[in-house]
């Protein structure tokens, strides 16, 4: 049965709606960036380039870097926004758009995020690179998906008792990345942990400004949790659902970050630019090799 016009939305040049894409716009290996202004960081790399667009937040420009075909896509902030992004992906390729009916033969989107993020623990300091191997998620948005087969019960049941986790709040998930890209993108340059997704920037990331929190030692419990192999690294707010969201739908995602901070000492980078930039070059030179 057709997917109805409700459920898949197109725009009247049959371009996917918010992210405006047809299936040809895009390559199989998709770099995400937050913020719009970033995708020109990184495809002015580029040898050349095939295809521009922009709706709203959502940039996008296809082209060719050492004759690997990329695609770099501004995702905006939050789980929210990375719902959005990958599910109209998915469809690009693997719903046919004019019969409006799942592919019989399924495609895979290699993801890598590029973003930056601020550090929990003191010995990973400010202008360092870190790999996600998973993600926590703390902000709920996954749970209006079928999760049971990407979650991680005996690190989520650890997590909930270490922080005396809220009942009225959504279930801690742990998702683990794809160890194949990872093998792709790891050297001795970089560091590696489990990275916290909250849903909000302020608050959720336990940020005081006016407004008192529910749990205002949360952070402190994020920075001393150790399970086995497992303790939470940093802070952000895209990838537990971008890893989410690619096992279920069979992608292949990782997740680069930029340390521009650190919680646990207070310190900011000097040059955030600059080390973005580092990470932007680090990335391309790996990536041509998927």
């Amino acid at each position: 049965m057709p997917i109805k016009d409700s459920e898949l939305i197109l725009n009247p040049d049959g371009s996917i709606y918010h992210l405006n894409l047809k299936p040809e716009n895009i390559s199989d290996t998709i770099i995400f960036v937050g913020d719009q202004d970033r995708v020109e960081k990184i495809t002015q790399h580029f040898d050349s380039i095939e295809f521009s667009t922009q709706k709203r937040e959502f940039k996008t420009q296809t082209g060719y870097y050492q004759g690997k075909r990329l695609t770099v896509i501004s995702t905006g902030i939050g789980p929210d926004n990375i719902d959005i992004v990958l599910n109209e992906l998915d469809a690009l390729v693997n719903i046919d758009l004019e019969t409006r009916q799942p592919k019989e033969v399924l495609s895979s989107l290699n993801i890598i995020r590029i973003g930056t993020s601020g550090s929990l623990q003191e010995d990973i300091p400010v202008d360092t690179f870190l790999i996600s191997t998973h993600a926590l998620d703390i902000n709920g948005m996954l749970h209006f998906y079928q999760i049971d087969g990407i979650s991680n019960p005996e690190v989520e049941d650890a997590f909930i008792e270490h922080t005396n986790w809220d009942k009225n709040k959504a279930r801690p998930i742990i998702i683990e990345n794809s160890k194949f890209l990872e093998k792709e993108f790891e050297s001795d340059k970089i560091f590696k942990g489990m990275t916290g997704t909250a849903g909000g920037f302020y608050g959720p990331q336990g940020r005081i400004l006016r407004l008192p929190l529910k749990d205002a030692g949360l952070n402190s419990k994020l920075d001393n949790f150790v399970y086995k192999d497992f303790r939470i690294t940093n802070f952000e707010m895209e990838t537990s659902v971008i890893y989410g969201l690619s096992k279920l739908l069979g992608h292949e995602a990782l997740s680069l970050n930029a340390i521009i901070a650190n919680r646990a000492n207070g310190d900011f980078s000097k040059n955030p630019k600059k080390t973005v930039e580092k990470l932007i070059k680090y990335a391309l030179e790996r990536i041509i090799n998927i």
